[in-house]
């Protein structure tokens, strides 16, 4: 082919890859919807759903607010039960505060699900390392029964709870409070799951080098289980904060209450004050609203990762 045959040949279109680019992101954009649908009506709907949902799940808390903020004898009127006669007060809590009993209650608090937290994490990462990452005589079975005593409630446990207490002569102690709830198969079948998804290639090459189980567990499944380990401690903190049953049953110690059994005893010869108890509530969601705040992101992840939400 001469050159002049290459001058008069037609030149081929170009084509830009531009709308290409724009087609795949359009094509992205217009994936499917994780609402009810594609649809802005449908999205609407969705949304419209999910706001009375959250109305209703937030008035309990504001109605608890507001009748923190109120005297006693505005708490138990029912004609003024969202605006107070006398208006807004800090009785509730500067009554609570001064007894000294809450400050002892939110210690013990923090004590016991600090110490659970740990105990739990520590107890339930080997467990499930154990289940996933090593051959032994009766594994399966034991896992099977793992998994099995997550349907057991935990009220069917008080009983032998408390007989192992009094026979270990630990009633009225940190310890009966704290031991008891450290047993948690959920974690145990979640962070085993958690494991058997981490590349084996990484085992076999500390071993190459000489490391056991205990150097593999501690060096290598840990820090790659970091994120995995914060959303379990999360939800045990936040379950054993919330924990009344079985601190209620193991101590009659005053000292020894966790805030959700003081809450209890805020009462009188009148019966229950109710702005008192109100204010000792609010108080004591201050600090998981301090977690949530602070861990907000973790929390959100774990529960789309571990399906912890519907526990």
């Amino acid at each position: 082919m001469t050159s002049a045959d290459l001058r008069t040949r037609p030149a081929r279109p170009t084509v830009s890859p531009l709308p290409a680019a724009r087609r795949a992101r359009r094509g992205v954009q217009r994936g499917p919807n994780l609402t009810l649908g594609a649809s802005r009506t449908a999205r609407s709907l969705a949304l419209a759903a999910l706001a009375v949902l959250a109305v209703v799940w937030l008035l309990p808390m504001a109605w608890a607010v507001f009748t923190a903020f109120k005297s006693e004898q505005d708490a138990s009127d029912p004609v003024h039960w969202i605006w107070p006669q006398a208006g807004f007060t800090l009785d509730g809590f500067r009554t609570v505060i001064e007894r000294g009993d809450l400050p002892l209650w939110m210690w013990n608090g923090v004590f016991v699900s600090a110490a659970v937290t740990v105990v739990t994490v520590a107890v339930s990462a080997a467990a499930g390392y154990a289940f996933s990452r090593t051959v032994f005589r009766g594994r399966r079975v034991l896992f099977a029964l793992t998994v099995a005593s997550v349907l057991v409630p935990p009220q069917m446990l008080i009983v032998p709870w408390f007989r192992q207490m009094l026979t270990l002569d630990l009633v009225d102690t940190y310890a009966a409070v704290i031991l008891p709830q450290t047993v948690a198969p959920v974690m145990v079948f979640i962070l085993k799951k958690h494991f058997d998804t981490l590349p084996r290639e990484l085992e076999e090459a500390a071993r190459l080098d000489g490391a056991g189980h205990a150097r593999i567990f501690w060096s290598v499944m840990l820090p790659l289980s970091r994120p995995m380990l914060a959303a379990v401690a999360i939800f045990v903190f936040i379950g054993a904060w919330n924990n009344f049953l079985w601190p209620f049953v193991s101590t009659s110690d005053p000292a020894l209450m966790t805030l959700p059994v003081g809450i209890t005893a805020v009462k009188d010869a009148y019966g229950v004050n109710y702005a008192q108890t109100m204010a000792s509530s609010v108080l004591a969601a201050l600090p998981l609203v301090l977690v949530f705040v602070f861990f907000r992101r973790h929390i959100v992840k774990s529960v789309a990762t571990t399906g912890l939400g519907g526990q």
